[in-house]
């Protein structure tokens, strides 16, 4: 089996426990946009932006450097150890610490006070679970780590199902039961995934001696500090602007724009999936005279798979908003869905592009574009929002997540050198992203047209890569 089938293979397994929690979030999205008035679900907004947060803060970079010191450790039991101990405790210790502090926390966003405990206990519960996962990642456990993640996943759905729509259906009675405030039984359907994920998982904390390592842990630190930054940085230009429209304009046109914002669940599936294969996969193949090869390849097709994906669904766009969003009131913000899936690309890109500061451990340059990304945020939101309105966040998004690829491609072929093949993958983009914007903007009912745009566009693929796909698939034995 050639590298880059393994890599499929590897992807594919780990993309099954992203791709099916993100189609069952298609459904929750129509659940919860049905039972939440737009208002509601920007709460429901705020909450998962506030988890966003802590999670990226509890594990402040550990899992990166996780698998940059397991893949090439003498003692890799002694880096997981180390890791699971430091997590452990940390996250103890920041439960104390943002249970003092969850009033100012609640205020910055705008999220009712009695919903903290909810956020609280998933993102601790989920920061305990960071380094055992990461090992079963490491370790090649893919099928666990999926089996895991789905039951965490169906107990979420089924509390989802039973709050917001059999007890009512059904007219089911019960006196705890309040129908005004549905938000708190999606935040205890999380709770208790999150409870379940951590009782399967904790059998792992004591299949190997723990023992820390203090100076292991300073290098761990060193190399994944920056990467906490960076990803701090990279929830403010995830979500900044949902909170930004919330605070300038009016929690109505954050649920519509946050309601529209997750029309693009399908290109983050495709994005999360690659990632979970992606990180250990560059660590362990970094010693291969191929790997530069290796990682171009795999770029280019990552932008053909996700080009495609961008003009699939803007071709089709009516159907999924009706399929996924029945309350009409959302549609005031469909206009962003294009943008922001082209701004994702963009931001998978830039994770792909990503494996030259993290081979080189100068992760300080990841958190260098982060924060750039985060700036663009920030200004560009605040200045054009009053002006552009809800638009303005998904043209800011576009430019955030498009400058961060572009600077890290340039610094990265000073660093690390791939030979990326810049023409075809830009030609792709282009021709994918013009061929979204002329169905949204002139053929948006026409799906004759908008068919016959797929088709060229698959027919163009076809031709320039049909035999390196055959010599990838079924001869490279590299």
């Amino acid at each position: 089996m050639s590298v880059l089938k393994g890599f499929v293979k590897d992807t594919a397994v780990y993309g099954l426990a992203t791709i099916l929690p993100r189609l069952m979030n298609l459904f929750l999205i129509s659940l919860h946009t049905d039972s939440l008035e737009t208002s509601g679900y920007a709460d429901n907004t705020a909450f998962y932006v506030g988890a966003a947060f802590l999670n990226v803060l509890l594990a402040y970079g550990m899992e990166t450097a996780f698998f940059r010191f397991f893949s090439k450790a003498e003692e890799e039991n002694k880096v997981y150890s180390t890791v699971l101990i430091a997590l452990t405790v940390t996250s103890l210790i920041a439960f104390a610490v943002l249970y003092a502090l969850r009033v100012p926390i609640c205020e910055a966003l705008e999220l009712p006070v009695e919903y903290f405990g909810y956020l609280l206990g998933v993102t601790i519960l989920d920061a305990l679970v960071v380094a055992p996962f990461a090992y079963l990642r490491a370790k090649g456990k893919a099928l666990r780590f999926t089996g895991i993640k789905l039951t965490n996943l169906a107990i979420y759905v089924v509390l989802n199902i039973f709050f917001l729509w059999a007890i009512p259906e059904f007219n089911m009675q019960f006196s705890w039961y309040d129908p005004t405030d549905l938000l708190t039984y999606i935040f205890a359907a999380n709770l208790a995934a999150s409870a379940v994920t951590f009782l399967l998982i904790a059998p792992d904390f004591f299949r190997i001696k723990l023992v820390f390592d203090k100076q292991l842990f300073g290098q761990l630190w060193q190399y994944g500090w920056p990467v906490l930054v960076a990803g701090l940085a990279f929830v403010v230009n995830e979500n900044l602007d949902k909170l930004l429209i919330g605070n300038m304009l009016d929690k109505d046109i954050m649920g519509a724009y946050s309601g529209c914002y997750k029309l693009a669940v399908f290109m983050t599936i495709f994005i999360q999936a690659f990632r979970l294969g992606a990180e250990p996969f560059f660590f362990s193949h970094a010693k291969n005279k191929n790997a530069p090869t290796t990682y171009a390849t795999i770029l280019k097709y990552f932008v053909v798979v996700g080009a495609s994906g961008l003009l699939f669904i803007v071709c089709f766009i009516d159907f999924f908003k009706e399929l996924l969003i029945s309350d009409s009131s959302y549609y005031k913000a469909i206009e962003i869905v294009p943008y922001i899936l082209l701004a994702n690309l963009f931001l998978g890109i830039y994770h792909n592009l990503s494996v030259w500061y993290k081979l080189t451990d100068k992760t300080r340059y990841g958190m260098y574009f982060s924060i750039l990304g985060a700036v663009l945020t920030i200004g560009l939101n605040w200045y054009f929002i009053p002006i552009l309105g809800f638009m303005a966040s998904a043209y800011t998004t576009l430019v955030a997540y498009g400058t961060m690829m572009l600077i890290s491609y340039f610094y990265g072929q000073n660093n690390y050198q791939i030979p990326y093949n810049v023409s075809r993958i830009s030609m792709y983009l282009l021709v994918a992203t013009a061929g979204a914007l002329i169905s949204f903007y002139f053929f948006r009912s026409n799906y004759g047209v908008n068919t016959a745009i797929l088709l060229a566009f698959a027919g163009l693929i076809f031709v320039l890569e049909y035999k390196e796909l055959l010599a990838i698939l079924g001869r490279n034995k590299n």
